[in-house]
C-alpha cells in the first residue's frame, strides 16, 4: 500500500493539536513552539502533495478509499484535483504565519487566573481547524465532507468567543458580551446552513444510493442515474444555502463582520482566508458537479446576489470606522467576485475564481496581520485614533500599504490576475454583470487609500508618537506573504497550470463552453 499522503497531511495538525493541549500549564512557550513545528511539518507534507500532483493526470489524484460505515455506504474517500490541492497548500502555508502572528495573543492577562491553560488551548484549536479544513479539501465522499463542514465550527466558536480581541474600547464585561454575541451568531448561522445541507445530503443518498463523488459521476456517465428536475433543484438549493452562508454571500453575510471584529487578528485571518474558502470551494466541487442542470437554472439569481455582495460590501467598507470591520466588509466584496467567477461558467471566470481564493487568502492575511500588529501597539481598532504612523514606524506603514494595494488588486500584485480573469469571464458571458462588478474596483481603491491616508499620513498623534516598528517575528510573518504576492503577481503560471485542468473538468460537468467572440466580417 502506498503512503497515505493526504491522510497524513490532515492527521499531522490533529496530532499536533492533541500534543499542544497536553503541554503542562506552566510551559506556554513550549506549547507555542510545538504548534509551530507541527504546522511547518504539515506545510512540508502539503508541499510534497503539491509536487506529486500531475496537472495533466487523472481528475482526482493521491486517492485513498476505505470502508467506514458499510450499512449506509459511507466511505473514507479522499482525492485532490487542482483546485483542492491548491487550497490545501494555501491552508498549510498560512497556518504557521497565523501561529507566529498570534504568539502572544493568548498569554494570560495579569488580572486573570492562570489555573487553566489558554495558551495551549488557543494553538491547539488553530491546529484542529487546520486539520479539518485540509481534510474537507480532500474529501470525495459527500457524507465525510459534511461531517468536516460542521465539525470545524466547534473550534472556531471557541477561538472567537474565548480568545477575542483585547483592543476593545468598552469595559471588560462589554467586550466579553460582544465576543459571545459574535461567536454565537457565527455558530447559529453556520449550523442552520449545515442542517439544511444535511437534509439535502440525505436526499442525495436516497436518489443516488451512494455518497461517493466518483460513483455518482460514473452513474451519470453511463445513464444509470437520473434526477427529476425538481428534485435536483431542491437538492442544489440545500447544498448551495450552506455554502453561501460559509462563503459568505449577501444576504447571509452578517455574521462575518462581527466574528472578524471581535476575534484576534490571526483568528480573523483563519476565518476569512481559510475557513470561508471551504464554502466557495464546495460550490465548485459539489454544486456544479452533482447538480449541473440546477446550477445553470440558478445562475441568474446567484450572479445578482454576487453583484450585490461586491457593491454592498465595498460601500460599507468605505463607511467603516473600525479597521477590522473594514477588512471584513472588503472580504464580502471579494467573495462576491469569487462567486461571480464560479457561476459565470466560463473557463476564464472559474480559473480566476480559483486563483482569487488563493490570492485573497494571501493578501487578506498580509493586510489583516499587519493591521493586528498596528492595533496591538495602539490598543484601538478605530481609524480615528491613528495618524502619522508612517513617520514613526515606516516599515509597518510600508507593509500595510502593500497589503492594501494587493486588496485593491493593483497590477503587479497577485489579486490583480485573478480579478482580471473573473471580469473577463463575466464580460464574455454576462456583459451587464461585468460592468456592475467593475464598480467594486473603484470602491476598493477608495476604501483602501482612505484607510491608509487616515491612519498612516498626516500629523503624528500623541498616542502614536512612541509606536515601535515591526520586530523580527512580525517581519517573519509579513515579508514572505508580500514576496508571494509579488511573485504570483508577475508569474502566476505555476498556479494556473495546476487549476486549469480542474476547471475544464468542471466546465465539462455543466456542459458549458466559452462564448465565442463575435467578429464582424471585413467590408
Amino acid at each position: 500500500m502506498s503512503f497515505p499522503l493526504l491522510t497524513a497531511t490532515a492527521a499531522l495538525p490533529a496530532i499536533g493539536a492533541v500534543a499542544t493541549a497536553a503541554v503542562p500549564a506552566a510551559r506556554r512557550t513550549t506549547a507555542k513552539w510545538l504548534a509551530l513545528v507541527f504546522s511547518l511539518a504539515t506545510l512540508v507534507l502539503a508541499g510534497i502533495a503539491l509536487a506529486r500532483f500531475e496537472p495533466g493526470g487523472d481528475r482526482y489524484q493521491l486517492t485513498e478509499s476505505h470502508a467506514w460505515i458499510k450499512d449506509f455506504g459511507v466511505r473514507y474517500e479522499l482525492g485532490v484535483d487542482g483546485i483542492g490541492v491548491a487550497l490545501m497548500a494555501l491552508t498549510a502555508l498560512l497556518i504557521p504565519f497565523v501561529i507566529l502572528a498570534g504568539w502572544h495573543d493568548a498569554d494570560p492577562l495579569e488580572t486573570k487566573s492562570s489555573r487553566w491553560r489558554p495558551t495551549q488551548g488557543f494553538f491547539a484549536l488553530i491546529l484542529m481547524v487546520e486539520a479539518m479544513v485540509i481534510l474537507s479539501f480532500e474529501a470525495t465522499d459527500v457524507f465525510l465532507f459534511y461531517i468536516l463542514f460542521e465539525a470545524m465550527l466547534i473550534p472556531m466558536y471557541f477561538l472567537i468567543g474565548g480568545f477575542g480581541d483585547r483592543a476593545h474600547t468598552g469595559s471588560d464585561e462589554n467586550a466579553a458580551a460582544q465576543r459571545s454575541y459574535a461567536a454565537v451568531k457565527f455558530l447559529l448561522y453556520n449550523l442552520v446552513g449545515g442542517l439544511i445541507m444535511l437534509a439535502a445530503v440525505i436526499g442525495l443518498y436516497v436518489v443516488a444510493g451512494t455518497f461517493s463523488l466518483s460513483e455518482i459521476a460514473e452513474a451519470r456517465a453511463n445513464g444509470s442515474l437520473s434526477m427529476a428536475t425538481g428534485t435536483e433543484r431542491w437538492l442544489f438549493l440545500g447544498f448551495f444555502f450552506a455554502f453561501a452562508v460559509k462563503a459568505p454571500l449577501w444576504p447571509l453575510h452578517t455574521w462575518l463582520p462581527n466574528a472578524m471584529g471581535e476575534a484576534t487578528s490571526p483568528v480573523a485571518v483563519l476565518i476569512t482566508a481559510v475557513v470561508d474558502k471551504v464554502g466557495t470551494f464546495a460550490m465548485l466541487r459539489f454544486c456544479l458537479q452533482l447538480f449541473p442542470e440546477a446550477s445553470k437554472w440558478a445562475t441568474p439569481v446567484i450572479i445578482v446576489l454576487a453583484l450585490i455582495s461586491i457593491v454592498y460590501g465595498a460601500l460599507l467598507a468605505v463607511g467603516q470606522r473600525d479597521i477590522k470591520r473594514l477588512i471584513a466588509y472588503a472580504s464580502i466584496s471579494h467573495f462576491g467576485f469569487i462567486i461571480l467567477g464560479i457561476f459565470a461558467m466560463t473557463s476564464q471566470g472559474q480559473s480566476g475564481a480559483t486563483l482569487y481564493m488563493v490570492n485573497h487568502g494571501i493578501s487578506t492575511a498580509a493586510l489583516m496581520l499587519v493591521a493586528g500588529f498596528l492595533i496591538t501597539r495602539r490598543g484601538s481598532r478605530l481609524i480615528a485614533d491613528y495618524g502619522g504612523v508612517q513617520k514613526v514606524a515606516p516599515i509597518l506603514a510600508g507593509t500595510f500599504l502593500i497589503g492594501g494595494l494587493a486588496t485593491l488588486s493593483l497590477p503587479g500584485l497577485a489579486p490583480f490576475v485573478s480579478e482580471f480573469l473573473v471580469l473577463v469571464g463575466a464580460f464574455s458571458a454576462y456583459p451587464a454583470a461585468g460592468i456592475v462588478a467593475t464598480t467594486g474596483i473603484v470602491l476598493a481603491a477608495l476604501y483602501v487609500l482612505v484607510l491608509y491616508q487616515r491612519t498612516m499620513t498626516g500629523p503624528v498623534k500623541a498616542e502614536v508618537q512612541g509606536m515601535a516598528d515591526l520586530k523580527v517575528r512580525e517581519l517573519a510573518v509579513v515579508l514572505p506573504l508580500i514576496a508571494l504576492l509579488l511573485f504570483l503577481g508577475v508569474y502566476p503560471k505555476p498556479l494556473t497550470e495546476i487549476v486549469n485542468p480542474a476547471v475544464q473538468h468542471t466546465m465539462s460537468d455543466v456542459q458549458k463552453k466559452d462564448p465565442q467572440p463575435e467578429v464582424e466580417a471585413a467590408k
